[in-house]
């Protein structure tokens, strides 16, 4: 299966060669990925940054731990969520949306006021962990395409955020650095290529309910904890 095989192939790229770019073509296949994830409500308050510039990367590089996978992979993603959601940002989706779909913006107004009156009930805490959370879904859409295409990706969360903020003005825009993923192409020195990749089996890591006749849903649930122990 296709899909399993480009997963199995993929891992976080410890070492990337420097010397090998990723195509614009490829570049541009990867953001339609991260465009088509989905989002909650389809709102997609997130922006993500595609940075190639050897500068940049090398002063990021310093706020990340030095870790050379920032300035050696070919271009670094840096995906950053709001970190203010106003009524604005829910206006401009129904106002796409209605444009899009050829319907009178007026029929959305019911559900746009219960998404208003949803994100206002939020505390400010709350806005941005729903808001930080939504990037990781499109991270996910980018390292399937990764795995796809072949080509390499690391997803990173040691970094100072606060640093990247800062250096890329990040604050000023109403953006956060969540998490990066830096894409390229492994180098043949990379250890990690070669090591196993180790997951939990399948029958620990899944319960699955399922109708059944002799059991209740409950003692099926208790059965279904005690053989993961084994």
């Amino acid at each position: 299966m296709t899909l399993i095989d480009n997963l199995e192939w993929r891992y976080a790229t410890k070492k990337f060669d420097a010397s090998k770019k990723v195509s614009a073509q490829h570049i541009e296949l990867l953001k339609r990925a991260i465009q088509l994830a989905p989002s909650s409500y389809g709102l997609q308050l997130y922006t993500v940054l595609i940075i190639e510039d050897s500068a940049i990367k090398e002063q990021l590089k310093a706020v990340s731990y030095g870790q050379s996978q920032i300035t050696d992979a070919s271009h670094l993603f840096v995906f950053c969520n709001y970190t203010k959601v106003t009524n604005d940002h829910i206006d401009a989706y129904f106002s796409l949306k209605s444009e899009i779909e050829q319907v009178d913006i007026s029929n959305f107004k019911e559900y746009a006021d219960f998404i208003k009156s949803d994100v206002t009930s939020r505390t400010l805490v709350e806005k941005n962990k729903w808001t930080s959370n939504q990037v990781y879904i499109a991270l996910g859409n980018l390292l399937n395409a990764c795995s796809e295409l072949k080509i390499d990706a690391c997803p990173m969360e040691g970094f100072d955020a606060e640093a990247y903020n800062k250096i890329l003005d990040l604050d000023k825009l109403g953006l956060n650095a969540a998490v990066v993923a830096p894409v390229g192409y492994r180098s043949d020195e990379d250890y990690s290529q070669n090591t196993y990749k180790v997951r939990k089996p399948i029958e620990s890591l899944f319960i699955e309910y399922k109708q059944h006749k002799a059991q209740s849903a409950k003692h099926f649930l208790k059965s279904a904890l005690l053989f993961s122990f084994y």
